[in-house]
């Protein structure tokens, strides 16, 4: 997840404007998208990613990015933490609408590879409240915004992190890993 340097995925009305990327972490993050098979978003998150990945390859203009991110988009098992979604049925996807705890608890279960959260800042905040994330990256870049959407929030209870790596990009950002103690 981007954060700005004083803790903020995003400005005060969802902006994101700030966010620093270019192809080398493109190239970064891919390795880590390949360990994972099951991709987890919030409703707005998703539905963003709905609107531009499932074609971005067949666009004229792709990138190297889109047809590498976009290929991993539309064969990755999707999982969307929304209560407005609730009993829609959609191609490689599971909608998530209540008993998040259990039902996060069941996929991580499951045999298979990693689960990613991408964005989503309320899906993130629901998965902190429950302590159900293992793993933080987190890109941070060099940026105070003063004010937006925290990072972390209505964490109930003491996590302890252990720092596993770190990556500094040309640009200033700077991704920081971390496991669980």
């Amino acid at each position: 997840m981007h954060t700005s340097l004083d803790g903020f995925v995003g400005g005060p009305n969802g902006e994101m404007n700030w966010i620093q990327i270019n192809e080398e972490m493109f190239d970064f993050v891919a390795l880590r998208t390949n360990e994972s098979d099951k991709a987890l978003y919030g409703r707005i998150t998703y539905q963003m990613m709905e609107a531009y990945w499932p074609t971005a390859a067949q666009q004229p203009n792709a990138t190297k990015h889109d047809r590498e991110h976009g290929a991993w988009y539309n064969q990755v098992h999707k999982v969307v933490m929304s209560r407005t979604m609730q009993g829609k049925q959609l191609p490689n996807t599971t909608i998530i609408s209540k008993n998040v705890q259990v039902e996060i608890e069941k996929l991580k279960t499951e045999n298979g590879k990693d689960i990613l959260i991408f964005g989503s800042p309320s899906a993130a905040h629901a998965l902190m409240q429950k302590n159900l994330i293992d793993e933080y990256w987190l890109f941070v870049n060099p940026v105070l915004l003063g004010k937006g959407i925290p990072l972390f929030k209505n964490i109930q209870e003491m996590v302890k992190l252990k720092l596993q790596a770190t990556k500094v990009f040309p640009c200033g950002v700077v991704c920081l890993h971390y496991g669980r103690e």
